[in-house]
């Protein structure tokens, strides 16, 4: 079973959606998903929000450790993504020799704005917390008291790790950043990090054809025949 974590947003609530299915479509493997609600997680966070923050799983996403029961291996997502591999090619790369292995970009983002208005933030390793596979027994440090005290930076630079060397490096096409990437028409999965095709600024966005299709079969029902 691939235990899948994804951030949920209310105000980018067909994205989720619209990931969970695309993973669906090509899993070759049973895969679990759980979503990172705050309206699921109550007393497990109760940190005020950051001005900073872009999303409402900017922090509760350190989580999926503790609700693993620090057992086994989970993946984290960002909603705002779309797959078009077998997510079992990327749950196969998981290796014991880490605490937790992402995509290691150069994110260096000019500008100062993102979807909804939101702050553009740039720090070191930005994005590397947007496709994490975590090595449970080994993210004890990421406890929710822990999560709810520490820093942004703190969290997303992976300062609850002794050393960067825990960090195992994925391939790039599994975090291919639409509109920073080069173009790669054989990525594994998109993300619409500046904002999805589901927002009208960005309805034209690369891979924004695909995401709209990944949307349509998600609707789809059947009627009976008359």
């Amino acid at each position: 079973m691939i235990r899948i974590f994804i951030g949920f947003d209310e105000r980018e609530t067909v994205a989720w959606h619209v990931l969970t299915h695309s993973i669906l479509e090509r899993s070759s493997e049973p895969v679990c998903f759980v979503p990172l609600a705050l309206s699921n997680l109550g007393k497990l966070m109760w940190r005020e929000k950051n001005p900073l923050q872009s999303t409402d799983f900017s922090f509760s996403r350190f989580l999926t450790p503790f609700l693993s029961a620090y057992e086994g291996w989970s993946l984290f997502m960002d909603c705002d993504m779309l797959v078009l591999d077998d997510i079992s090619k990327l749950w196969a790369l998981r290796d014991d020799r880490f605490a937790v292995m992402c995509i290691k970009h150069d994110h260096q983002p000019a500008e100062k704005v993102k979807f909804l208005g939101a702050p553009q933030t740039p720090y070191a390793k930005k994005n590397w917390s947007s496709v994490m596979l975590f090595n449970n027994a080994r993210c004890r440090a990421l406890t929710p008291e822990y999560v709810n005290t520490a820093s942004g930076l703190e969290l997303h630079q992976f300062k609850w790790l002794e050393n960067d060397s825990l960090i195992g490096d994925l391939p790039e096409k599994w975090n291919h950043l639409v509109g920073y990437s080069s173009p790669n028409t054989n990525a594994s999965n998109v993300h619409f990090t500046l904002g999805g095709p589901y927002f009208n600024e960005y309805a034209d966005c690369e891979f924004s054809k695909e995401w709209n299709e990944a949307k349509a079969t998600m609707m789809r029902v059947d009627q009976r025949r008359t």
